[in-house]
């Protein structure tokens, strides 16, 4: 699964520039035979324009959202993109220039303003952003593109047309919500974001949006939170981006990439400060595995802890024999990844980047396995019977429980990241397939395959060819795991139709079709398949 191509040329610099959206949607060239069954369109968030005026937009996520749309119908396929209205992106193109602080980039006072406006700027805080850059998923009838604030967008996933702002401050006790929701085939949304517990101390809620209703009033009114997770510092919440379900249980991992609400606060009545800079790590305490039962809904006081690990998505968790399996691609060590996400970084010459890259934690797909049934007089002693696994659970002296994971897959600086499973069917089962994004040294070079259960590995590549996430779609009635295709843009920056719509078969990633289009396609985070 490691990369079998260097990129002397650089042509990944492209997926990192600004693009226009189109008038409409534009005809694709197919070449092979698209399945008549895939009738649908593939739906794409990520950053499409990276500066303003002369202000640059300096880290991977602050670029303004651009919303992505590949139609397939009859063998047919059109492109389409418009970026999303958002406050952020409409009031940066008024005033030509940053108006709300993004991840890694500060808004500063209008300098057209006197010195007295531009003074009393610096002290009205800093306007928390909607740039909703990183996925789109439906909630009831409805679909909404997304960040990691409490600001999500209501769009048309036909039209692409901006259609409303919803802060979710108004319906739940959170101060933002995850980009990757766990959605169940009833159309129940759960997701998890950090909130002010008791006694001001900080927590995290995992929260519920029910699915449509009967009345058609909109689910989003109804949500709740569902079970409160305690913060293993007071007043420093653990970066989180996903979150894992099992059929009983909520998994929830803290890492060490914190918070520093002090100075979050602070950034709020000091201009020239991002999100970025409110981010540090706790060096000593390594990673904290949390449990939350379903139903009924609690948390469960375990103590369960391992090294420390950057994580960002969860691949997927089971139970099985009364224990809990956790799928994860993880980073070692405690240094925030993002640090290595600066646009800067990722458009230097492909020498530059590896050797950046070579600085960064490295990553791995791991396999962590928490017992269900806890006795504290087994100090000493491997909890974990499940005969397929190395991982291990030790229980210490002092009550916590030390886990070791099963590394199933790792190479020197090559990541098997954005990954995806057959949902609909195996998310919070027992399963034997992921499918994931290449990154060779960050740059995403490749389509991944891998069994978690014997480790075997497929890989897509081609030269000068950068892809995204892949997403799988089930072939109709297929009753095999892998029985389905995948959906990934890939972006070849030297070809007459630089962009594609690539459609592999998922059992051995070999192609089936592609769809090209006369214009390159900047880098996309998440998305959807909407049938």
């Amino acid at each position: 699964m490691v990369s079998r191509v260097e990129h002397p040329a650089g042509g990944y610099k492209k997926i990192f520039e600004t693009c226009e959206e189109l008038a409409e949607p534009i005809p694709a060239q197919v070449t092979g035979r698209i399945p008549p069954w895939l009738r649908g369109s593939l739906l794409r968030l990520g950053p499409g324009l990276f500066e303003v005026g002369d202000e640059p937009f300096y880290h991977l996520f602050d670029g303004q959202a651009l919303m992505h749309k590949f139609d397939l119908k009859n063998g047919q396929v059109t492109y389409y993109r418009k970026f999303v209205k958002t406050d952020a992106y409409v009031r940066a193109l008024t005033e030509k220039r940053v108006v709300i602080t993004e991840f890694g980039t500060a808004a500063y006072p209008d300098p057209c303003k006197n010195i007295f406006s531009r003074f009393f700027s610096y002290f009205q805080g800093i306007e928390v952003t909607d740039n909703c850059l990183v996925n789109v998923y439906p909630i009831g009838e409805d679909y909404y593109a997304v960040t990691e604030t409490n600001y999500i967008t209501k769009v048309n996933p036909d039209s692409l047309e901006t259609l409303k702002k919803v802060d979710l401050c108004n319906y739940l006790t959170i101060n933002g919500v995850t980009a990757h929701p766990h959605i169940e085939n009833d159309g129940t949304v759960y997701n998890i974001g950090n909130c002010f517990g008791k006694n001001f101390t900080l927590a995290y809620n995992i929260v519920k949006m029910p699915p449509k209703q009967k009345d058609n009033s909109d689910p989003i009114e109804k949500s709740e939170v569902v079970v409160q997770i305690p913060s293993s510092e007071r007043f420093k919440p653990s970066y989180v981006h996903s979150f894992g379900i099992t059929e009983n249980y909520f998994v929830f991992v803290e890492t060490p990439v914190k918070i520093n609400l002090l100075k979050f606060l602070s950034a709020w009545s000091i201009r020239g400060s991002n999100y970025m800079d409110c981010f540090e790590s706790n060096e000593t305490m390594g990673t904290w595995f949390h449990l939350a039962t379903r139903n009924p809904a609690q948390y469960e006081n375990h103590k369960f802890r391992a090294a420390s690990i950057n994580l960002f998505h969860h691949i997927n968790c089971y139970e099985d024999q009364g224990f809990i399996v956790i799928d994860l691609c993880a980073w070692k060590g405690f240094e925030f990844v993002y640090n290595y996400l600066y646009l800067a970084n990722l458009r230097e010459n492909w020498e530059e980047v590896k050797k950046a890259a070579m600085m960064a934690p490295q990553p791995e797909v791991r396999r962590y396995v928490i017992p269900m049934d806890v006795h504290r007089e087994e100090q000493g002693k491997n909890l974990i019977s499940l005969p397929y696994t190395t991982a291990t659970a030790v229980m210490r002296s002092d009550g916590t429980i030390w886990l070791e994971p099963e590394v199933l897959f790792s190479g020197p600086r090559q990541a098997f990241e954005f990954p995806q499973i057959n949902y609909s069917k195996f998310s919070g089962k027992n399963y034997t397939f992921a499918y994931g994004l290449g990154l060779n040294h960050f740059i995403p070079d490749r389509i991944c395959k891998l069994n978690v259960k014997t480790k075997e590995t497929w890989v897509w590549q081609e030269p000068d060819s950068y892809p995204s996430e892949p997403l799988f779609i089930q072939t109709p009635g297929g009753e095999e795991e892998d029985d389905g295709v995948l959906l990934t843009i890939v972006v070849n920056p030297g070809a007459q139709r630089p962009g594609y719509l690539l459609i592999l078969n998922a059992r051995d990633l070999t192609e089936i079709a592609r769809a090209e289009v006369e214009c390159i396609i900047p880098v996309t985070f998440h998305g959807m398949y909407k049938p």
